[in-house]
């Protein structure tokens, strides 16, 4: 199934340099933002309290959230887990309380409810994971960079470590400007849509490999316009599925999985965008060739008098 004939030819690396110019605004703009609000960290970067109870009930969170606030906890997460009958409860500081007090002042607030488990998350620990995120971020990015310039060529490696860089920049300014709680959730979509970003612009490069092998007679630009058209209809089938799965967790996978499909709904988009006019078209700034596709002995037969 194809929604693009074979033969399409849609300019693409003609409006690289308008990409380019919205692609910086946009960057910069999340940066400033990121600088200003910074992000909303969730409770395991904080610190704070966790607490689940269980009723024998569908349990009313509405309900839940007002008798909470009714006995002093006002900067509370209130969501189910598991099954409508289970309630998680998340809440920054009260590292003064000990854990018994805590779960003493919950049933207290909530009669009809099992208390099932309190625990306690340290800033220390808190520290430890937004480091290990970060490292985890950096070391995916490099991980990638190697692999593209170990397979490819290290224009189309900074091409690509730039379009991934790109991609979690944007990611982050939304959620810092909605201040959208960022979690280890959240992380791991980004994390996610590295992969995903990744995999459509090796899908690109190998065809703009491919096609510089076929055609002598064509310029860079017009090469990556070429393979671009010819692996758009994967690109609009692979996306277009995708989205629908993660439509689905954003408007049925409840306040858990919100932020990890807010991060994948947004990282689907900008990366199928940054595959195209950041990838690609920088490896032409960078002044992708087609000699450095050719092996030494060809290069050297095709350049005699």
């Amino acid at each position: 199934m194809e929604f693009f004939k074979p033969d399409t030819n849609i300019d693409f690396m003609g409006l690289r340099k308008l990409a380019a110019v919205i692609s910086v605004v946009v960057c910069v703009a999340s940066l400033v933002v990121l600088g200003m609000k910074g992000l909303n960290w969730g409770l395991e970067f904080t610190g704070g309290t966790e607490v689940k109870v269980a009723y024998s009930e569908p349990a009313n969170l509405n309900l839940i959230r007002q008798a909470l606030t009714k006995a002093g906890f006002d900067d509370i997460t209130v969501q189910t887990y598991g099954t409508s009958k289970n309630v998680l409860m998340r809440m920054r500081g009260h590292q003064n309380l000990k854990k018994k007090t805590i779960g003493d002042e919950i049933m207290s607030a909530l009669p009809g409810s099992t208390l099932l488990s309190v625990d306690y998350i340290g800033p220390q620990v808190g520290k430890e994971l937004a480091t290990n995120g970060a490292l985890a971020l950096f070391i995916a990015m490099l991980g990638t960079a190697v692999y593209v310039a170990l397979r490819f060529e290290y224009r189309f490696a900074v091409s690509a470590a730039v379009a991934l860089l790109h991609d979690p920049i944007i990611i982050l300014g939304v959620f810092s400007y909605f201040q959208m709680e960022f979690d280890l959730i959240s992380l791991a979509a980004i994390l996610t849509i590295i992969g995903y970003s990744l995999n459509d612009t090796i899908v690109v490069f190998d065809r703009v490999r491919e096609n510089f092998r076929k055609h002598r007679k064509f310029s860079p630009s017009e090469i990556v316009n070429m393979s671009v058209n010819q692996t758009l209809s994967r690109t609009i089938i692979t996306s277009g599925l995708t989205l629908l799965a993660v439509l689905a967790l954003f408007f049925y996978g409840g306040q858990t999985l919100h932020g990890f499909a807010t991060g994948l709904l947004i990282g689907i988009v900008v990366g199928t965008y940054s595959s195209i006019y950041v990838a690609g078209a920088l490896a032409v700034v960078l002044g992708l060739d087609r000699q450095n596709f050719l092996p030494q002995n060809k290069e050297a037969l095709d350049n005699r008098p």
